[in-house]
């Protein structure tokens, strides 16, 4: 089972989900009535196909590259970079390589 985190120690975000080959790992940090705060690592080539989502959500790349189409628009987000999701609209992502991304869900 996965040690839940307490808001009062500090971590490397990266550090707290490992790629896997073949893949997709998740790992949830928090998770309230008012929205999530989720990691993920794609291996290469992996992603997540077309959805929506009733919530806004934005994305933050961690580590490595990943294209993220919103609405039919791609975007290349690389380390550091960041997307908003708007709620409702029809989002997918995948990598060319490997990446890591933080996924912060915020509920209407």
């Amino acid at each position: 089972m996965e040690e839940s985190l307490s808001g009062a120690e500090v971590f490397a975000l990266r550090e707290l989900v490992g790629y896997q080959a073949g893949s997709v790992v998740s790992r949830t940090i928090v998770q309230q009535k008012t929205g999530t705060v989720t990691l993920f690592a794609f291996d290469r080539g992996q992603g997540l196909s077309e959805h929506t989502a009733p919530f806004d959500a934005l994305v933050y790349i961690l580590d490595g590259e990943a294209a993220v189409t919103i609405s039919g628009r791609e975007f290349r987000l690389k380390e550091g970079e960041a997307v908003i999701m708007p709620a409702g609209e029809p989002h997918a992502l995948k990598g060319s390589a490997r990446f890591k991304m933080l996924l912060i869900m915020i509920k209407n």
